[in-house]
């Protein structure tokens, strides 16, 4: 069950002080770092370890790192203004050009916004997605960690400001953002203005062939993995919306070619009855709970399906709250189970079944798109607009209660999903770079559907000025078996 409303839109407003938390912090080390190393660039690459993953374009050590951070601290002791002007495009274009910041004037020059808004602190210039908090000194929290070859600006998680979270590494999801970056090497696309660009000289095509080859090249390489390793459980786990059904379709083809024959499960038939589901704080049945599942039953299955014996496996009916018989299941000697459901990283979900038969897979849209060197495309961002067009399109869902619906969503992934990702034995990255480009004819009519006069408001004209910023792709080029269309429609897979 969905937050009550008012708290629902209670966590858009603390996402959105959020992001505005990290653009000031952005601004602030942007600023410390020119006054310390005045010929270093500072690119903000990705979302990582509780904080933004960032590089520097000459080598720095540990020692300058304490040093930012100092100097960091003290910008934000003295609680500086964070002023804001507009500017005609043209003025700003030539202002970056002034500062030699390319990245900034090739997204400008690719973009039809007119009105720039530029922030400066200190007599440094920058513009933001999200805008700046008005001063400094209301972002106190935070600390710099080396993650080589750059470092980790670490802060506060949205749900609870006041505090700093544990750094934890993440190599696993770091090699992932690397290989995207050898991916967007291959397309030559860096940045937004790039895309823009290619789009404008009549590349758009090729830009999705090439990154939809991309995608089944990682999907055949992961099929080999399991088949070479004679797993017979491939566990498969992912936030909302990261296209994790289709990419299951799409490794099962794959086995198929290696002489391995799918079993798909969904761990959500084995949820226990409505009368047996645990409770959340408000009072309502919480599914996203590991005790929401029969996980002796399915694990009794699991190894009786490995064992080659027969089994009926349930379909839950989500009407009625019960589990109804299914199909009798036979797996043959050369079949193998693949198992989707958002707790599958998670070791006590399939207990029973022996470390040494399973493979593990979290699926993901790890967007690597920047805006520019300051600004990045967030991952949670491409996954809401994908969430926004499904379900109003194809689940009959209203928007406002989409937008409401994304706390809760993002809470329940926090807590069962992203703790788990540095299990999988492989991560496979959903995102295109393309993607909103397409995806912004179809998502615009609907946030505009969002009066002025109501709360959600302010995210959707923040994801409509998001979506505005590309130039657009022909849909038909999108192939009918690519992730995309589990989410626009014209998919070849049934759902």
């Amino acid at each position: 069950m969905p937050k009550p409303r008012e708290l629902a839109i209670e966590d858009l407003k603390k996402l959105n002080r959020w992001r505005r938390y990290q653009s000031t912090l952005s601004l602030i080390l942007y600023v410390a770092l020119k006054k310390l190393t005045p010929s270093n660039e500072l690119r903000i690459e990705y979302s990582m370890s509780k904080g933004f993953y960032c590089i520097l374009s000459n080598k720095f050590h540990k020692g300058l790192l304490k040093k930012v951070e100092a100097e960091m601290k003290r910008i934000i002791r003295n609680n500086v203004p964070i002023k804001r002007k507009t500017l005609m495009r043209k003025q700003a274009i030539r202002l970056f050009k002034r500062l030699k910041m390319e990245s900034k004037v090739t997204h400008l020059e690719n973009i039809r916004k007119q009105r720039i808004t530029v922030y400066s602190l200190l007599n440094r210039y920058d513009i933001y997605m999200m805008p700046p908090l008005e001063t400094t000194g209301s972002v106190d929290l935070f600390y710099l960690k080396s993650f080589s070859p750059g470092f980790i600006l670490v802060f506060p998680a949205w749900q609870d400001m006041s505090k700093l979270p544990e750094y934890v590494p993440q190599p696993k999801l770091a090699r992932i953002f690397s290989e995207y970056e050898g991916w967007a090497r291959i397309l030559g696309i860096n940045d937004l203005g790039q895309l823009n660009y290619a789009i404008k000289q009549n590349k758009g095509a090729e830009i999705v062939k090439i990154s939809e080859a991309l995608h089944e090249k990682k999907i055949v390489y992961i099929a080999d993995s399991i088949v070479k390793e004679k797993k017979k459980l491939v566990l498969i786990a992912g936030p909302s919306s990261a296209g994790k059904t289709t990419f299951t379709k799409r490794l099962a083809i794959q086995l198929l070619v290696n002489g391995v024959r799918p079993l798909i499960i969904s761990a959500d038939d084995y949820f226990l009855p409505h009368s047996q589901t645990p409770r959340d704080e408000f009072g309502g049945l919480d599914f996203e709970s590991i005790n929401a599942v029969d996980i002796p039953l399915l694990n009794n299955h699991l190894l009786r399906i490995i064992k080659c014996k027969k089994v009926r496996v349930p379909r839950f009916n989500f009407l009625t709250g019960r589990r109804n018989k299914g199909s009798e299941t036979l797996l043959p000697e050369d079949g193998i189970i693949l198992l989707e459901g958002i707790h599958c990283l998670n070791e006590d979900f399939t207990r029973r079944v022996p470390k040494s038969l399973k493979f593990k897979i979290y699926v993901s849209a790890l967007t690597q798109l920047n805006i520019d060197n300051h600004n990045r495309a967030s991952t949670t961002d491409v996954r809401m607009i994908r969430r926004i067009v499904r379900d109003t399109h194809f689940r009959g869902y209203k928007i406002r209660g989409v937008l409401q619906h994304w706390g809760s969503v993002r809470d329940g992934e926090e807590r069962n999903i992203y703790p788990f990702q540095e299990e999988a034995d492989e991560i496979f990255n959903s995102a295109l770079i393309y993607e909103p480009a397409i995806q912004k004819k179809f998502c615009l009519p609907i946030l505009k559907r969002i009066k002025k006069d109501y709360p959600e408001y302010e995210e959707a004209k923040r994801l409509i000025d998001f979506l505005n910023l590309f130039a657009e792709v022909n849909e038909r080029w999108i192939p009918s078996n690519s992730i995309l269309r589990e989410f626009i429609g014209g998919s070849s897979f049934v759902y």
